[in-house]
């Protein structure tokens, strides 16, 4: 497993790198973001890998997973958190984002990083605090959390920062973090 060697001093205080990724064969977002806990956490970067919808299946799934590769060998994260496909009402779609999805938690895995998968109503109620909340609100949640000067775009980029910071919210990183600023209220 990859060690982030962003840590500060004290066992508190371990900064948790996370890969979001919104998995999509000709739009896929991706954000890294460090944080410690969810109310401590800052974007190291933000983007879309797109892949041209023109070329044949096989190539556009081979530069997705060369992208893959890349991100996690430059950014080190301990974890990547994907968005698990739910439902889909086309087919088509479904499949190309479960390709695309199987690729990111494969090189994932063998990249030994923690691998763990939400929903987007799971990634909704932890970011903005409504399983229902639309893309706009969850926008404006990830650009609040994130102290960004403007919405993130484009919203494949947003979402998988919404992913990132779900993992945040939800992992025994964030619940320790609100378990000790409990302890001191």
């Amino acid at each position: 497993m990859f060690a982030n060697s962003a840590v500060a001093s004290g066992p508190k205080s371990r900064v948790c790198r996370v890969l979001g990724i919104d998995p999509g064969l000709t739009r896929c977002g991706y954000a890294v973001v460090d944080g410690r806990g969810f109310s401590s956490v800052s974007a190291i970067s933000l983007g879309v890998i797109r892949t041209p919808a023109s070329d044949p299946l096989p190539r556009r799934l081979a530069a997705l997973r060369t992208e893959f590769t890349d991100l996690i060998a430059e950014y080190r994260p301990d974890v990547v958190a994907v968005e698990q496909v739910f439902f889909q009402v086309n087919v088509r779609t479904a499949m190309s984002v479960g390709q695309a999805s199987g690729l990111a938690l494969a090189e994932a895995s063998l990249a030994g990083c923690e691998v763990i998968q939400y929903t987007p109503n799971q990634v909704k109620d932890a970011v903005a605090g409504w399983g229902g909340a639309d893309k706009h609100q969850v926008q404006k949640m990830v650009q609040a959390r994130l102290k960004l000067s403007a919405l993130p775009k484009p919203a494949d980029a947003a979402d998988a920062a919404a992913l990132a910071l779900c993992y945040l919210a939800m992992s025994p990183v964030g619940r320790r973090v609100r378990a000790s600023a409990s302890d001191t209220a």
